[in-house]
């Protein structure tokens, strides 16, 4: 396994294992962030372990012209359930997803330090938010990175029914033409019912590799 020192260097994307960890260590800054997304890998880890590094066999990614959006969650935006605002609050939004229960998942993968890293970079302007609200109350969102022409999704709550769906839909249906696919990492049932497919890794790099060219 590859431990990462103090150089901004990632392996070789042959270096993988089988279970998806590219590497482990290294920190939190900005810069390696930014370079780790570039590469198609994202820092997932509880908090009593080391930085753990992924990139997945199989990525999991929604091509906005893909969206589905169910009878239901069309009643939703005709009732006007929700309003919906962009990068108000974005660290109650990274709070929020910290605290969200998970079925299956004991404790957060949000630690502190990852909250001050995601706030850094929404400070840089590469992060941003998605905030779906209810009577001036905050009932769910989500966080990314934007890189160029590609989204890429890390969290997202719900403190009432579709709220994050409605958020997700919301937002891709406004930048559909902006962003050519929407990195949704790993399997959720979820994302799934919104559209979203598994691709081959290698298909997911050709599709970075021409974003960093753009």
């Amino acid at each position: 396994m590859y431990w990462l020192g103090q150089d901004l260097v990632f392996p070789d994307h042959s270096e993988v294992n089988d279970e998806g960890i590219i590497a482990i260590g290294g920190d939190l800054s900005s810069e390696r962030l930014l370079m780790a997304y570039k590469l198609g890998i994202f820092p997932w880890f509880n908090e009593d372990e080391p930085i753990l590094w992924w990139f997945p066999h199989d990525r999991f990614v929604l091509f906005p012209e893909d969206l589905y959006v169910s009878k239901s969650m069309k009643k939703v935006f005709k009732d006007k359930t929700f309003t919906f605002t962009e990068n108000k609050a974005f660290r109650e939004v990274i709070i929020n997803c910290s605290e969200a229960y998970r079925k299956g998942q004991d404790g957060t993968w949000i630690t502190n330090d990852m909250i001050e890293a995601y706030c850094k970079l929404h400070e840089l302007g590469v992060a941003k938010s998605i905030e779906v609200w209810q009577s001036d109350e905050l009932v769910g969102g989500f966080y990314g990175i934007e890189m160029g022409n590609i989204f890429c999704g890390e969290s997202m709550f719900a403190k009432v029914s579709n709220a994050s769906k409605a958020g997700f839909i919301q937002f891709v249906a406004k930048y559909h033409s902006k962003y050519q696919v929407i990195d949704c990492q790993v399997y959720t049932e979820h994302l799934a019912s919104l559209g979203a497919v598994e691709i081959p890794s290698e298909v997911f790099l050709e599709y970075l590799e021409d974003n960093n060219q753009s």
